[in-house]
């Protein structure tokens, strides 16, 4: 018994103090090119999906129809593409330095399989770890779900709001430097 006791004391100390060390010594991987940790990816996951099934909405408030679809696009391109890219096009510069590696959205399976529930608890408080921000400060709730329903319907568009996700955005006018007071 008094093995066991000496153990276990020694496992909630020396364990702790590894932990510790391994964060403190500057070995852990902190750089975006650097491999995940021990254990990132399964307990981030495992994480994440506990607290999507808790709180994610069950129901859009908003109808998944054409019109909600190109509100969300017009969106997307505003707040979303810069990371998760648009149909056809390249990765930008920023999704090529992040980790983990922003998924496309808009191509392949994106996040077609998951809810729009899930998609817009995502969208509304970001999740911690990776590079996806909250917008729940910057969008309105109707915009934040029509880009959930775009982007889980992202398979299945119609064509007209497939071809304005693909259309660049108007340019704004240029500017003309006002010249410094006297």
């Amino acid at each position: 018994m008094g093995k066991f006791l000496l153990g276990l004391i020694v496992g909630l100390i020396v364990i702790p103090v590894g932990v510790y060390m391994y964060f403190s010594t500057g070995s852990a991987p902190v750089a975006t090119s650097s491999q995940p940790m021990p254990f990132e990816k399964m307990l981030a996951s495992m994480a994440l999906h506990a607290r999507l099934r808790k709180e994610m909405p069950k129901a859009s408030p908003i109808p998944a129809d054409e019109g909600n679809y190109a509100a969300g696009a017009l969106v997307y391109k505003e707040n979303c593409a810069v990371c998760h890219g648009l149909p056809g096009q390249p990765q930008t510069a920023i999704a090529l330095g992040m980790f983990p590696k922003p998924p496309k959205l808009m191509e392949g399976k994106g996040v077609t399989d998951d809810e729009p529930g899930e998609t817009y608890w995502k969208v509304a408080g970001g999740i911690r770890m990776t590079g996806m921000p909250g917008f729940d400060k910057t969008l309105s709730t109707t915009q934040m779900w029509q880009v959930s329903l775009l982007c889980a319907n992202a398979d299945k568009l119609p064509q007209s709001v497939r071809d304005a996700l693909n259309t660049a955005p108007a340019a704004a006018p240029p500017t003309t430097p006002t010249p410094p007071k006297k």
